[in-house]
């Protein structure tokens, strides 16, 4: 059962910052150390150990990526469609994105002028994970901003499946299993997720799994290209990964466990928002469902609703353990007071189930530290995780407090320029101030760098 409290009653470590635990041990490690000195090797090393296949060479060809698609097509249209919709929607919205950043040049002072250029990464790599519940949408979300950027090389590694062709020997040997790899079949991953990476546009997918394809990723190997930034979801170890791995190459975030925090009144639907917490709630036994409510009513009804609507989940084991330890119904006094929760938690996700009217809007004012905000009853979150253009990348255990989701921005360098003209007033005055700046550091030589100039 969730638990329904006041809000002064919340426990302080409510807004602590949460994680999975994901400290980097030494298995990632050994791991990105010896993908760096072995490269392909070690990445046939640990794929023995972690994936169920490790095909001869690594790269899925496009045919392969390309066929995927069209037997979706053929055989589940529905799901086709959902994946060509999400994505051109993502794309129109990653699109609109870029266009927000602008290359321009000012003249500051007479002949000095000041400029930004916004250039995108060279190469991007995507890493979607291929576990119980393979994530084709996060295909969509990795690849179509770094598209959408002008990002000339995009690469995707996901974890390795048997190839159809190979299935019936590795079935005879008793491999293609966890703990026992088939070894040296054709190149394969799962359908969904190559499907969809031929729809977004992948120019190389690589089936290699784990933390071992972001070491790949960040130092390159024969097969595998280095990459300038890593983005996408995993466990632990992938998580892991990253971290150490930042510097070498940019990454986009590390992902704590999902949440969703609603703020409702009266006019709610508390069956609407029981499926909210439920839908986060499934996600993992330590997703965190949260409710803050103006209305004593709402909130026992819509416990009720949680209780009701459990019961037919197919993902009722999962949700159950979330509500439980971590689903929460805070009463609030006002809705300044829910904007006042908000903002000390900084949620990924934050819903405002109001109807349209003055109050809705001086709350959408009032709330600022989010992942991404749903506005009115009809937003469903899950409308942004899977079919409304934003990206479901977004920042959790209360870092949405200094950054956003994942976004075009990610693969764009913003960069600076400086042209000085001869003999201007600006050029003048900027290399005199330089000089005097330069002898206050007691940088000899920066002094002279601005002074010779002058000196003509």
């Amino acid at each position: 059962m969730i638990k329904i409290q006041k809000y002064s009653d919340v426990e302080k470590d409510f807004f602590d910052s949460r994680s999975f635990g994901n400290k980097t041990d030494e298995t990632v490690k050994s791991v990105l150390e010896e993908v760096q000195n072995k490269g392909d090797a070690a990445l046939r090393i640990y794929g023995t150990k972690f994936d169920v296949a490790v095909p001869e060479v690594f790269e899925v060809p496009q045919e392969e990526l390309k066929a995927a698609a069209e037997k979706l097509m053929i055989q589940k249209r529905d799901i086709y469609d959902a994946l060509v919709y999400s994505h051109d929607l993502a794309l129109r919205f990653a699109k609109s994105q870029r266009k927000s950043f602008k290359d321009f040049e000012e003249e500051l002072e007479p002949g000095l002028f000041t400029g930004q250029k916004t250039i995108p990464v060279e190469t991007a790599g995507c890493y979607v994970p291929a576990g119980r519940f393979p994530l084709v949408s996060t295909v969509i979300m990795t690849v179509t901003p770094a598209v959408a950027a002008g990002v000339k090389n995009v690469i995707m590694c996901t974890p390795p499946r048997v190839h159809p062709d190979d299935a019936a020997v590795a079935s005879t040997k008793g491999k293609g299993v966890p703990g026992k790899a088939y070894v040296g079949g054709k190149p394969y991953a799962d359908e969904g997720i190559m499907a969809a990476a031929y729809i977004c546009g992948v120019n190389h997918l690589y089936a290699v799994g784990g933390s071992q394809a972001v070491a790949a990723m960040a130092f390159g190997t024969e097969s595998i290209p280095k990459v300038d930034v890593i983005v996408g979801p995993g466990n632990k170890f992938v998580a892991g990964a990253k971290k150490e791995v930042y510097g070498t190459v940019g990454i986009d975030m590390i992902a704590g466990p999902t949440e969703v925090l609603i703020i409702a009144d009266e006019s709610a639907n508390p069956a609407w928002v029981a499926a909210d917490l439920l839908a986060q709630a499934e996600h993992d036994i330590v997703a965190q469902p949260v409710l803050v409510t103006t209305s004593q009513d709402l909130a026992n009804k819509v416990s009720e609703e949680i209780e009701k609507q459990l019961e037919t989940l197919t993902t009722k084991e999962t949700a159950r353990k979330s509500v439980d330890t971590f689903g929460k119904i805070i009463l609030v006094e006002n809705l300044e007071q829910a904007a006042e929760v908000a903002n000390r938690k900084a949620p990924e996700h934050l819903e405002l189930a109001l109807d349209e009217g003055k109050e809705r809007t001086k709350l959408e004012k009032l709330v600022h530290n989010y992942g991404s905000l749903f506005i009115g009853h009809y937003s469903a979150e899950v409308l942004g995780d899977y079919a409304a253009g934003l990206n479901h990348t977004l920042p959790t255990s209360g870092s949405a407090r200094f950054t956003g989701g994942l976004s075009v921005r990610m693969f764009l360098k913003t960069v600076t320029t400086l042209r000085a003209e001869e003999k201007k007033s600006g050029t003048l005055r900027s290399s005199a101030a330089a000089g005097y700046l330069g002898d206050a550091e007691g940088l000899a030589g920066h002094a002279r760098a601005a002074r010779i100039r002058m000196e003509k």
